[in-house]
């Protein structure tokens, strides 16, 4: 299930940065900073009563300004707000209200989403009183807090959860449509493919309005009655200069909000390229989200080939991504329709092995053989005991296991279980994870 995105917006200095940083660095039902974007963190995920959001830092805004810097940060601001489902909107109690606050709200206003009015810097009960003038903006009873004190967050934490849609009903899930990003750098195809695909055998197109400006959502049926929804990303292009570098944040912020609503996530290639820096790192934003995926090296037709060049590509490109060697590789041509057909029985299938559940006893029956066949490692003197396995969950597929200490696991002897129990279970195009749980002797295991 999609975290949904909360925006912190407001003109500089107001404490942004100081609330999300604090939130993202202590522990208040934190569970992770989001991998793989950025060297400064732009988001961060949160739990909060059993409930998890994506916080989204942004620059300020200063919506007079005609330095080039700032108006950039006042469209990458506007992207982050197209993209959340909730807006926190910063103001300063020290401060005061200011013309640069009204203008903020302004814009906020014509986004016609949930915007939480928040006063920040209110470090003492004696400020109260400074709460007061924020009602003229008129966005409802503003919300008092410290950022530096972390006072008021469980307040405001509750607002925000108040303000976000309601889950859908466990038992829907039936009627869920298969969710398909198509994400890559620019220029790669990824347009070009989603075209090709809903030009051919059309049985029924319906357009559905985009999460953002920037990702293009577009329902197709084949003849079977079997639906996909493509969502069509905007390139995720390389860091150029320092001065793209927040713009660049947002560019992966949007294709991040596309990657973790999909259930599986079509990487496009350049064929004349092979894996670049920046394809990499998407592969890793896929991976590190735990979604299925199939890698497509587009513009196939335009390389020149010899006998075996087409597996030697497919040993190379999952060289280079050996983090998702479990992800299958279509050779296409977007331009010609070359292969383009099997693009979606591969979506599906890779979504069926991401379904994939194992019986328990059939999973302790793969774990035993393993561990007789290479004996668990270890250290200190002691070793590694496995004592049983069961399926937590799916999407990806989640492994419980039960063991007498979760520090003598080590990594590649996890890559071991993991090609264990892919050769088993197959579970071809999507990652699986470990969940470690110590069980001590008490336990009932001596």
């Amino acid at each position: 299930m999609a975290k949904p995105l909360v925006a912190i917006i407001g003109r500089p200095n107001v404490g942004k940065s100081t609330f999300f940083n604090k939130m993202a660095g202590k522990r208040i039902s934190i569970v992770d900073d989001l991998p793989g974007v950025t060297r400064d963190r732009i988001y961060a995920d949160v739990e909060w009563l059993g409930r998890g959001l994506t916080l989204i830092d942004t620059g300020g805004i200063d919506p007079r300004s005609d330095d080039v810097l700032l108006s950039q940060m006042r469209e990458q601001a506007q992207i982050a707000m197209d993209t959340a489902d909730v807006i926190c909107f910063f103001t300063d109690a020290r401060e005061g209200l200011k013309d640069d606050d009204r203008e903020v709200a302004n814009m906020l206003r014509r986004t016609r989403k949930p915007v939480i009015l928040v006063v920040n810097k209110m470090d003492h009960p004696g400020m109260q009183n400074h709460l007061y003038e924020f009602y003229e903006l008129g966005l409802g009873e503003p919300i008092g807090i410290s950022g530096v004190n972390m006072l008021g967050f469980g307040d405001l934490l509750d607002e925000i959860f108040r303000c976000l849609p309601e889950l859908p009903p466990q038992d829907e899930e039936e009627e869920h449509t298969l969710q398909m990003a198509i994400v890559g750098r620019p220029n790669v195809g990824k347009s070009s493919l989603a075209n090709r695909i809903l030009g051919q055998k059309r049985t029924m197109v319906s357009d559905i309005a985009g999460t953002t400006r920037d990702a293009i959502d577009t329902l197709y049926v084949d003849e079977e009655g079997n639906s996909v929804n493509i969502i069509d990303t905007a390139g995720i292009r390389r860091k150029r200069a320092v001065e793209d570098e927040t713009l660049e944040r947002y560019s992966v912020l949007r294709s991040i909000a596309a990657i973790r609503r999909c259930d599986v996530a079509v990487l496009m290639l350049d064929a004349a390229d092979g894996v670049t820096e920046q394809d990499t790192k998407i592969a890793g934003l896929i991976h590190d989200e735990g979604k299925a995926a199939v890698i497509l090296v587009n513009k196939w037709d335009a390389v020149e080939k010899e006998t075996g060049t087409l597996e030697k590509t497919r040993k190379k490109i999952l060289s280079d991504l050996k983090f998702m060697d479990y992800c299958p590789v279509l050779f296409v041509s977007a331009l010609t329709g070359q292969r383009v057909h099997t693009v979606l029985d591969q979506v599906r299938q890779v979504y069926a092995m991401a379904r994939k559940r194992i019986t328990t006893g059939v999973l302790n029956d793969v774990l035993n053989e393993a561990t007789n066949a290479l004996q668990p490692p270890m250290q200190g003197g002691r070793r590694l005991k496995i004592y049983y396995a069961t399926q937590q969950g799916v999407c990806p597929p989640s492994f419980l296991l039960f063991v007498n200490d979760e520090k003598l696991m080590f990594f590649a002897y996890e890559r071991y279980l993991e090609n264990c129990f892919r050769k088993a279970f197959d579970f071809t195009g999507t990652p699986i994870r470990f969940i470690l749980r110590p069980r001590k002797k008490e336990d009932g295991q001596s």
